[in-house]
């Protein structure tokens, strides 16, 4: 949400969002953004019969300041939406568009959409929207009472799932396999353990090994937003509170996930040790009438050389220039 409570300004939060330039004519004030990197795309949406000014940027959000009279007034809704980096520039503008058109616009919002490449010095996956949403109805040539509906929890979820699945339906016809889930980590991870147990009443063990480890990768807190402002003073390398705590969380999940990468090594070296503990007894059966077995018979995990063994515990990768000598292994074995 966009308050004065919080110091901000629609005309601001507009103007940087869309990189341009809106004068606030409440307070005088020049947001200049003009020179912005980043924006790939900006628009407005409005509903049918909206009188023309409103998709004008700068009027909108001007007569927006001007309609909300309290200090600590909300003056727009900001959805942020995260585009998924498998779709190209077009793809991912039509499932914005058509997104935005159905959850927002049809309800009576005017929407200022802009969307944002990613930063070049971060992940240049992160291909994102910001969505900008009047909270106002529209009477006549302005804007009348604030519709309290929008605020509904239920609306919001409603909002969050039809998201998910404009995503999911944007990524299967473009035949990606890719899926986006818009539950918490701990909902999912509940869910994913539940499908493990039922694969395992099912007999199927080697799902059920699959849900396991997928319920595992949920097992995570979830990493906080470190916001705009703060990203641009990391940026300039000055450490912020929203960024240490970003990173608290972020060395918390390693910790975790390591911890769990330990455990399944050492499984890995307790069933390792009872194979050779096994395979190396002497076999039950006799040779050639009551003689020992011949050691050609004995089977043993000295035939492995340790570069092998850390191969098959899944600790060291194959690399160049050694797949010859590893096929060369694997018909000896």
């Amino acid at each position: 949400m966009i308050s004065r409570s919080a110091g901000r300004s629609a005309t601001a939060a507009a103007a940087y969002r869309a990189g341009t330039l809106i004068e606030d004519r409440r307070t005088g004030q020049v947001h200049d953004y003009d020179r912005r990197s980043g924006v790939v795309h900006a628009e407005i949406m409005a509903p049918e019969n909206t009188p023309a000014w409103m998709t004008d940027r700068t009027a909108l959000w001007n007569a927006v300041e001007i309609a909300e009279k309290r200090r600590d007034a909300q003056l727009s809704r900001e959805v942020q939406l995260a585009l998924p980096h498998e779709l190209d520039a077009s793809q991912r503008l039509s499932l914005v568009r058509e997104y935005v058109r159905q959850a927002f616009v049809a309800r009576g919002m005017v929407a200022d959409i802009a969307i944002h490449a990613p930063h070049r010095q971060g992940d240049d996956r992160n291909h994102h929207a910001h969505i900008m949403l009047t909270m106002r109805e529209i009477t006549g040539d302005g804007f009348g009472k604030k519709e309290r509906g929008w605020n509904e929890t239920a609306l919001i979820e409603q909002w969050r799932e039809t998201w998910q699945e404009a995503v999911n339906q944007a990524l299967e016809r473009a035949g990606h396999a890719a899926r986006v889930d818009h539950r918490s980590l701990e909902e999912q991870r509940a869910d994913t353990q539940e499908k493990a147990e039922q694969a395992r009443a099912a007999s199927d063990n080697v799902q059920a090994r699959v849900f396991d480890l997928a319920a595992i990768q949920l097992d995570r807190d979830p990493e906080p937003k470190i916001g705009h402002i703060a990203m641009a003073l990391e940026r300039r390398g000055e450490q912020t509170e929203r960024g240490n705590l970003w990173r608290e969380v972020v060395a918390r999940n390693l910790d975790r996930f390591g911890a769990w990468i330990t455990l399944q090594r050492a499984r890995l070296d307790a069933l390792w040790e009872r194979f050779d503990r096994v395979a190396t007894r002497p076999q039950e059966r006799r040779v050639d009438g009551g003689q020992e077995p011949q050691e050609r018979d004995k089977a043993s995990t000295s035939q492995f050389t340790s570069e092998q063994r850390e191969r098959l515990l899944g600790r060291k990768r194959d690399v160049p220039g050694r797949h010859r000598s590893d096929r060369n292994d694997r018909d000896r074995y």
